[in-house]
């Protein structure tokens, strides 16, 4: 399937020529799974996206799709329930990854408040296994290990008042593939999804809006696209696309959060497993440290922004927290500014004034004492199986809590979901975090078929969502390892080598044939090798990139996780593209300008003087 520069401009074109049935703005998460299962319904539909597909927010994340084990501090079971159910989900629907990894989370006793003992975290794990229906024989079962094996598997981090760990079942995950297998899909079925695309203006038909105009920032030309629905997904620019409407009053939806991640090499913070702790600075809060191919990246902060939606900045304060925290929780670590390697900031789109907690530090409340001890004896019961499942769900769900919904600090707003019709047709999706995408988008399916019908007497297939794979997807996820296994011998017979060779096959699933197909038929490009040749091909005729950094940030990982090794193949990248692309050598100066500034920035160069 094409998707490349060259089939831009007909979708440019094919979306002026007749109204749409759908017209969705915004190309993160949430955008991309809208358009696959409007697509997959047999709706017109496309997607506008000012940046890259997923380049806002949903290439910023921490990169897991989380189970969200901490809600279980304050027993909130429903929203650990719905988003492990949905992280099978996707696990099912995007085999190729989400990949499972089972979560440390040591316990201290010596710091005063924390998020949970050993007791404690113990009861959590099992409701949280119940909840995913993890068998208790399954090799991903939780368990609590010992201070003895905490330190046999991460012998730096600290030793003083840990008294063990616990271990569950978390998945990592590749937020930025996520977004654009997805909207590969929509594409191959029907969909016309176009980047650097932005939204100016709305069309109205009696008031109503019917359409928008878009300015194309590759070549300034402003289109108008009509559709009879539109529906507003652009995560934290939400409320900036509803202003543009300035005729009613508009109640502003979006409390933006900053969130900062840093990579340091390996060696330098040896963490083999994914590790969550409390911070230790009595914040209520907590941060990962998360191997990922020979680096370790940690994070997240959780601040109020105001600043520049488009380029939030990793700034010294967060460096210096984040620091803080990794360097007194590894005190061998001894790791400075000079250590980072890449870094990312990106904004969460949280609601203002919603139910639900954010899973970093969020607090609905406390249930009572009464409750708590009821809960615990439900479970213990359960364990000695002197109780049902049903018994111990009937009490979840009937606990007395004292819950406040509002509060200050940013990490208790809502990661929650909003779906609202406004006054002129507008339809906002808004908030919301990566493993419910697929549940927020089936939701505004159910309105957008009902509107469709009553509006304009259309009636279209409801899909089964929870069973439609995406691009690179399409195989039995029981079968993950086998299935690479097999694809891998593709690039063997293309003559790669066995760790290219699996490497590309486990990183783009179905699709990685197409790669070897490529590299089979091909000679490298001068000063790229030939695995990496093939990627960088596919990518520019298969996945949209338009830029180096589409390339090497968000369709690889080479920017976060391979930093060394860019500097080698960045200039042989940007003569590929530039050739495949048309640029003049003005274009070609300015997409290295940019580059090069990308780089910095996530280097941290400034800061680093």
């Amino acid at each position: 399937m094409a998707f490349s520069k060259k089939t831009r401009q007909e979708s440019i074109n094919n979306i002026q020529t007749s109204e749409l049935d759908l017209l969705i703005i915004g190309g993160g998460i949430t955008g991309a799974g809208l358009s696959l299962q409007a697509a997959a319904s047999g709706m017109k539909v496309a997607l506008l996206e000012m940046q890259d597909f997923s380049e806002g927010t949903s290439s910023r994340s921490t990169k897991l799709v989380h189970g969200g084990i901490r809600y279980l501090k304050n027993f909130d079971v429903e929203v650990v329930s719905d988003t492990v159910s949905e992280r099978a989900i996707v696990q099912a629907i995007a085999p190729h990854i989400p990949k499972p990894d089972p979560m440390l989370l040591p316990i201290y006793d010596d710091e005063g408040p924390t998020t949970f003992d050993m007791f404690s975290v113990k009861i959590a794990m099992d409701l949280y296994d119940r909840l995913a229906d993890i068998d208790e024989n399954s090799p991903y079962a939780n368990t609590t290990i010992s201070k003895e094996e905490v330190l046999r598997r991460e012998p730096m981090i600290k030793q003083e008042g840990l008294q063990g760990a616990g271990v569950y079942l978390d998945f990592r995950n590749n937020d930025a593939r996520l977004v654009i297998d997805n909207i590969k899909k929509a594409v191959e079925i029907g969909a016309q999804a176009i980047s650097k695309m932005k939204v100016i203006d709305f069309l109205y038909t009696d008031r109503q809006i019917s359409g928008v105009r878009a300015r194309d920032l590759l070549t300034n030309e402003v289109i108008e696209v009509k559709a009879k629905l539109v529906v507003n997904t652009s995560g934290p620019w939400v409320d900036k696309i509803r202003y543009l409407n300035f005729t009613r009053a508009i109640v502003p939806k979006m409390r933006p959060t900053k969130g900062v991640h840093l990579v340091v090499d390996a060696a330098k913070l040896p963490v083999p497993q994914p590790t969550y702790f409390d911070t230790g600075k009595h914040d209520k809060r907590m941060v990962f440290a998360i191997p990922r191919e020979n680096k370790t990246y940690f994070g997240t902060t959780d601040t109020d922004y105001h600043g520049d939606f488009i380029d939030p900045k990793v700034t010294k304060e967060d460096v210096n927290y984040l620091l803080d925290v990794i360097n007194f929780r590894y005190p061998k670590a001894h790791l400075k500014l000079e250590d980072i390697e890449a870094s990312w900031a990106g904004l969460r789109p949280l609601l203002n004034n919603n139910s639900g907690s954010d899973y970093n530090g969020g607090n609905n409340g406390a249930i009572s004492e009464k409750s708590f001890d009821a809960v615990v004896d439900a479970v213990l019961r359960y364990q000695n199986k002197t109780a049902t499942k049903a018994e111990v769900e009937h009490i979840l769900n009937h606990m007395d809590a004292s819950l406040s919904e509002k509060g200050t600090d940013p990490s208790t707003i809502s990661r929650g979901s909003s779906l609202e019709r406004e006054s002129d047709g507008l339809i906002t999706l808004a908030g919301g975090k990566i493993t419910d995408y697929r549940k927020m988008a089936a939701g505004a399916m159910d309105m957008i078929h009902q509107l469709l019908k009553d509006e304009y007497n259309l009636t279209f297939e409801k899909i089964d969502s929870k069973h439609y794979q995406i691009s690179g997807g399409e195989f039995d996820p029981t079968q993950v390892t086998e299935t690479i296994s097999e694809n891998m011998k593709a690039g063997l017979a293309a003559g790669l080598s066995k760790e290219e060779a699996n490497y590309i096959a486990d990183f783009y699933g179905m699709n990685s044939l197409k790669i070897f197909s490529y590299a089979a038929e091909m000679a490298a490009y001068d000063g790229l090798s030939l695995a990496e040749s093939a990627r960088l091909r596919y990518a520019l005729e298969d996945e949209m990139i338009l830029t180096p950094v589409d390339y090497l940030l968000r369709r690889t990982n080479h920017l976060l996780f391979m930093r060394e090794g860019v500097e080698a193949i960045k200039h042989p990248v940007l003569e590929v593209m530039a050739k495949f692309l048309g640029w003049s050598d003005l274009q070609k100066a300015e997409q290295e300008k940019a580059l090069e500034l990308a780089l910095r920035e996530s280097d941290l160069s400034d800061l680093k003087g």
